[in-house]
């Protein structure tokens, strides 16, 4: 599949033209950001553990009945997608306490939930990511009433899968965020799920190993997401 013409470039990945005007090419750079943008980096190594990361985790996901827009690896950093038509919204499962949810309800962070907790952010970085509810999605007209319902049972099914696959391995699946887009009338799990769209502790030590290493100030942040890797059968 050859790469075209430069779609998009977001602050990790870039999004590039094929041959065939159902698929793109996903490129993922070593560029790190956090904080809405306000805090850029680049970490040698991140686009390629993030690339074979996505695809193990797509991989899974489509084994366990969830679909999604990715193909196949075409090389260390570029991955086959499907051309999505994406829903401006962030579905976000929350585990554990951490992050934003700690600032907005005034809590500890690491305080384990049940039930888990469902979220709607805008996906807009100008606005910071602003919290909504399906209400807004359906007066926006950025998703119907039964897209809203499908992103809600995939994200939940995802769950379900994902927190088994990590706990299996030694680790808790803290939170992440989950994009969907429409492929000719279905709706599939778009963009990614890398370290740098979840939270990952170790089961033991609650050692953060995500893009939280980033935001802290941590360091060996794609150190910390081979570790993830590795755990996984990954790498």
């Amino acid at each position: 599949m050859d790469k075209g013409t430069l779609i998009t470039t977001g602050k990790a990945k870039s999004l590039y033209e094929t041959n065939d005007s159902d698929y793109l090419i996903l490129h993922y750079r070593d560029d790190t950001s956090a904080f809405d943008g306000k805090k850029v980096e680049s970490l040698e190594g991140k686009g390629s553990i993030n690339n074979r990361f996505n695809a193990f985790i797509m991989e899974f996901l489509e084994k366990e009945g969830i679909p999604t827009h990715f193909e196949r690896l075409l090389s260390n950093t570029d991955s086959l997608v499907k051309k999505l038509e994406m829903v401006p919204v962030e579905c976000v499962i929350r585990n554990v306490t951490a992050g934003s949810i700690c600032k907005r309800l005034g809590l500890e962070e690491g305080k384990d939930l049940d039930p888990s907790t469902f979220e709607f952010f805008y996906k807009d970085d100008e606005l910071g990511d602003p919290m909504i509810n399906d209400y807004h999605i359906r007066s926006f007209g950025w998703a119907t009433q039964d897209q809203i319902d499908k992103m809600q049972e995939l994200t939940f099914a995802v769950n379900r899968s994902l927190q088994k696959l990590f706990s299996d391995s030694g680790m808790i699946l803290v939170d992440y965020k989950l994009e969907f887009g429409s492929y000719k009338g279905d709706l599939l799990l778009g963009d990614e799920f890398t370290p740098d769209g979840c939270r990952v502790w170790d089961s033991e030590t609650r050692e953060k190993l995500d893009k939280d290493r980033f935001r802290q100030n941590l360091g060996d942040v794609v150190e910390s997401y081979e570790i993830i890797a590795k755990k996984l059968g990954v790498i």
